[in-house]
């Protein structure tokens, strides 16, 4: 696939797909792009808005073989004659991508809700953010592992279908990362499958094959947002080799521009008690805020959380944050060994010899 222009009124461009691009690829880089521009997880974002709902309606009519037809021949004002149900080749009526009800034609005829409306629909009513690297189903495809603290995999399958293809989007298990003897299969479309070299354990380094979005990008900050797979960490330079999705670029990133996608458990919200106990997957951090937006499959919804509401895997590498009788413990990094639930800390390992305990807060991703 080619790059997204979002910039552009070319629907095809605007996915960044070729005009001979197959269903299964139209499919990939609408998912791709609706997930990094979801306005729930760009809250009061208009840019992400706008960016929803444009490439939802260049998916709607590609994704519908009349309307695609139309579009091919006659370009945005057949689209416009064919929902006006104009006699012309192909012709009918219908919604956009079989969505009942139908939208206006052309750029800006899709209005918020009913970009809204689409992508669930699109989605048959699953977990829509999930199927990155085409992983779909359960486990992240042959020769990957998942451990996890919180026992099993409580997701279902993934894809376009029911169940939470959150677990899609992580590799399927509990834990943010793939850990395992190798790639294998085609686990991870679009990546090199190859085989994890043996190496020491570094409590401070986040895994091999964990998936990552990058954020606060400068000098490439149209990549923001785009999500990747962990590859190396160049004790060196401090800094991880990651493979973008669906692309060969490996870009070598500070671990302050990397968000990990793990999953969690939720605790201890006096508010809303029906939420605790409930696992939902971190999308993004919001710093300005201090919370985390987590969306949570059971509910279909996204909640804000603080880090000390919020129960990381065991196994996952958080920093060290906010310690006032320890300050120097603060930037360090650290695998979480376990959750203390009597007292809400962690058992944090920061070395092969030296384990601390730590309030939840005090870790984050």
């Amino acid at each position: 696939m080619g790059t997204p222009n979002l910039n552009s009124k070319d629907y095809y461009q605007i996915l960044g797909c070729p005009r001979d691009a197959d269903e299964s690829t139209l499919k990939k880089a609408y998912r791709k792009l609706a997930v990094k521009w979801h306005p729930d997880k760009n809250p009061d974002s208009q840019e992400a808005t706008t960016n929803f709902q444009k490439v939802s309606e260049a998916y709607a009519t590609l994704s519908d073989p009349k309307k695609r037809q139309m579009y091919d021949q006659y370009g945005e004002e057949g689209v416009k004659a064919h929902e006006a149900g104009a006699d012309m080749p192909g012709g009918g009526m219908g919604g956009f991508g079989g969505f009942p009800g139908g939208h206006g034609g052309g750029m800006g005829g899709m209005s918020p809700e009913e970009a809204q409306q689409f992508f669930a629909h699109a989605f048959g009513g699953g977990d829509p953010f999930g199927g990155m690297f085409g992983m779909g189903g359960m486990g992240g495809g042959p020769g990957i592992r998942f451990s996890s603290s919180m026992g099993g995999d409580p997701f279902g399958g993934g894809g376009f279908g029911g169940g939470d293809p959150f677990s899609a989007f992580l590799g399927g298990g509990m834990g943010g990362s793939m850990r395992g003897s190798g790639m294998g299969g085609r686990g991870m479309r679009g990546m090199r499958a190859q085989s994890m070299p043996t190496m020491v354990k570094q409590y401070d380094v986040i895994p091999q094959g964990t998936i990552v979005s990058l954020k606060g990008l400068v000098n490439k900050s149209s990549l923001n947002g785009d999500r990747g797979v962990v590859k190396q960490y160049i004790s060196q330079s401090k800094r991880y080799m990651v493979e973008l999705e669906d692309s060969d670029e490996t870009l070598s990133v500070k671990p302050e521009n990397l968000l990990q996608h793990v999953h969690v458990r939720i605790h201890d919200i006096q508010s809303q008690p029906e939420l605790n106990g409930e696992t939902g997957t971190i999308i993004t951090w919001c710093p300005d805020k201090g919370r985390y937006s987590i969306y949570v499959a059971s509910l279909k919804k996204f909640v804000s959380l603080k880090p000390g509401n919020v129960v990381l895997d065991s196994g996952t590498v958080a920093k060290v944050t906010g310690v006032e009788s320890k300050p120097e413990l603060n930037g360090r990094w650290g695998t979480i060994k376990n959750w203390v639930s009597e007292s809400n800390k962690y058992d944090v390992q920061l070395s092969a010899s030296q384990i601390i305990r730590l309030k939840v807060e005090n870790m984050i991703l």
